[in-house]
């Protein structure tokens, strides 16, 4: 417990063991000249009390300005329609700061030295910051996360070894939901600066895959045949579609660039059989559908059409 000293006008940390000696000078005072002493305490107790009647109104007024400085910052994030998990990490942030320096402030104003205070605020911070040095680190890439947007809640990614759809971005963390229906929690720190394969960004993807045939097969008419059954399916997007508008924050814009026809040639002769890579563009929620099922139909139809599926073999000359 510590106490003021008798000097009201510069109030000053006195230690207990100090108490004894206090009360004795007091007495002394008041039996030397009581009405000097009394005069004295007196003054010393208005120009203390003007202090806290001052400190008080400063106090008052900091508080008014900083709900005001909250209720603009509010209203700048709603017209920039600024993600809420930053928005109300900036306003806390700005509050408890301001709300701090107002406690200073105010604390000077009664005349008490804050210098130890101050220095007591910066040894904490530096304590604090150390020992949560991964957390800041979190924290700081989470920032980096909501205000350059390199996905958004709903969006498919993959990221640190994990695909699934974002379910949660805050100030530290990003929850994910796994194709597998498990929850992953990643550390914002290492997302931030770490690769991230978004593939929500854009309304359309591209298909690929690779249909390997018999040698002896025509070329041509494997190539039409598995165009023709692509065009078949109203998935597929081709140059007389439109390109859908974009409706994400990505920073590679594709509106306005055409959407390529279906795509299918010669990529290899391998030892056993030839390979033709085969391209189309689907809206991204088709993306699966459209691999899956089509991947279906050139196994069932172009032995249909007359095109074999090559297997390992070894043609074996015996020689007399």
């Amino acid at each position: 417990m510590f106490f003021l000293d008798i000097d009201l006008a510069n109030p000053t940390i006195l230690p207990p063991d100090s108490l004894r000696e206090v009360t004795h000078t007091i007495i002394q005072k008041v039996q030397e000249d009581p009405v000097t002493f009394w005069h004295e305490l007196g003054s010393q107790a208005l120009h203390f009390g003007l202090k806290v009647v001052a400190a008080i109104f400063i106090y008052i007024i900091g508080a008014w300005l900083i709900g005001r400085v909250k209720k603009m910052l509010q209203r700048i994030f709603e017209r920039r329609n600024t993600e809420a998990t930053l928005a109300s990490f900036v306003s806390s942030f700005v509050s408890i700061s301001l709300t701090v320096l107002l406690v200073i402030v105010t604390v000077s104003t009664l005349g008490v030295d804050t210098t130890s205070l101050a220095a007591l605020l910066a040894a904490g911070g530096m304590a604090i910051g150390m020992a949560l040095s991964g957390t800041v680190q979190n924290f700081a890439g989470g920032i980096m996360l909501l205000v350059f947007k390199p996905f958004k809640v709903g969006d498919f990614i993959d990221a640190q070894g994990y695909s699934g759809v974002v379910k949660e971005v805050n100030i530290v963390s990003t929850k994910i939901l796994t194709v597998d229906n498990r929850v992953v929690i990643l550390p914002n720190g290492a997302l931030s600066n770490g690769n991230i394969n978004n593939y929500s960004a854009q309304l359309v993807r591209r298909v690929d895959w690779e249909v390997s045939v018999s040698y002896g097969s025509d070329a041509q008419a494997c190539i039409d045949c598995i165009k023709s059954m692509l065009l078949e399916d109203k998935r597929v997007l081709t140059s007389a579609d439109k390109r859908p508008e974009k409706k994400t924050t990505s920073s590679v814009d594709t509106n306005g660039e055409p959407i390529p026809d279906p795509f299918v040639a010669l990529k290899a002769l391998n030892a056993n059989d030839i390979t033709f890579t085969v391209r189309a563009w689907v809206r991204s929620e088709n993306y699966w559908d459209v691999f899956f099922q089509m991947q279906q139909r050139f196994y069932t139809e172009l032995p249909q059409h007359g095109f074999s599926f090559a297997y390992p073999h070894c043609d074996v000359t015996i020689l007399k």
